[in-house]
């Protein structure tokens, strides 16, 4: 039996400063997981992530991950996506230099 279809963000790394970024409605991305699109049909993911592969020139490693709806929007089911979401942890810049 088919595993039923859970909601999703696409995401990826900014391909010049190697952030974790997230794909919103408008085709644009964001360091801010909260302002995805969180996609709920198969289909539309699978259009999505080929959308965003396409922008080659600007992020590396496309892929859907897991999300649910949150009161400020997407937020990760699962601690990889979590932890992408604090950025780098090699050291401190970035979202953890504030």
């Amino acid at each position: 039996m088919a595993r039923s279809f859970t909601p999703k963000v696409v995401t990826a790394n900014a391909l010049l400063e190697g952030d974790a970024v997230w794909l919103t409605e408008d085709n644009t991305w964001t360091r801010d997981i909260h302002e995805a699109e969180l996609i709920t049909d198969e289909a539309h993911g699978d259009l999505r992530l080929l959308e965003a592969m396409a922008q080659a020139d600007k992020i590396a490693g496309a892929y859907l991950a897991d999300a649910r709806s949150g009161p400020d929007g997407p937020e990760p089911t699962h601690f990889r996506e979590a932890f992408r979401t604090r950025g780098p942890s090699n050291y401190h810049h970035g979202k953890q230099a504030g």
